[in-house]
């Protein structure tokens, strides 16, 4: 998929819809959908143990995809898990993007942040993404619920599937060691 840089404008969330439908099926996790918001669900394992996954969880720049930043590259990206933190993204003009925060950090067991990931930011929505670690033998589910809500012209219904479909993407790589 070409690279995305979000400005947080309408057209940038329908350009997000149709450049991951265009990019090829990816199984649909949204659980609801409606005009004032959706709800995403998904599951992923990692191979390796909650205190792994977490160490893992907590470093996003390497998992998450430089072509769904602002400034075009993952490493710009890092989540600070503590009182008051958040997961940021530096700006190479010395600017910042404050993605979401962190509302809840319990280290090898869940992670909860709140905000609006990339061109929900700009539509003025919100949203809670909760992440949950369970030990599985070897290997850790890693859970995650994202709950938006809000307005945006025309229904955030219409974004709902693009945004599950780059989360998905995402959480797969972090999936990834």
């Amino acid at each position: 998929m070409p690279r995305m840089n979000f400005d947080g404008s309408p057209r940038a969330a329908a350009a997000l819809a149709l450049g991951v439908l265009a990019a090829g099926p990816a199984a649909s996790a949204v659980t609801s959908a409606g005009a004032g918001g959706f709800a995403l669900h998904h599951e992923v394992v990692f191979p390796g143990t909650p205190a792994a996954a977490w160490a893992r969880l907590v470093v996003p720049s390497t998992w998450w995809a430089s072509d769904h930043t602002y400034s075009g590259d993952a490493k710009h990206l890092s989540l600070a898990a503590v009182q008051g933190g958040c997961w940021c993204e530096s700006l190479p003009d010395g600017g910042f993007v404050r993605h979401l925060d962190v509302l809840y950090a319990a280290p090898g067991r869940a992670l909860r942040l709140q905000g609006g990931l990339g061109p929900l930011q700009g539509m003025g929505v919100s949203g809670a993404m909760t992440f949950v670690l369970k030990a599985e033998g070897a290997t850790t589910r890693i859970v995650v619920d994202y709950v938006v809500s809000g307005y945006a012209a025309g229904g955030l219904e219409k974004v709902a599937v693009g945004v599950d479909a780059v989360l998905g993407e995402q959480l797969a790589s972090l999936a990834r060691p």
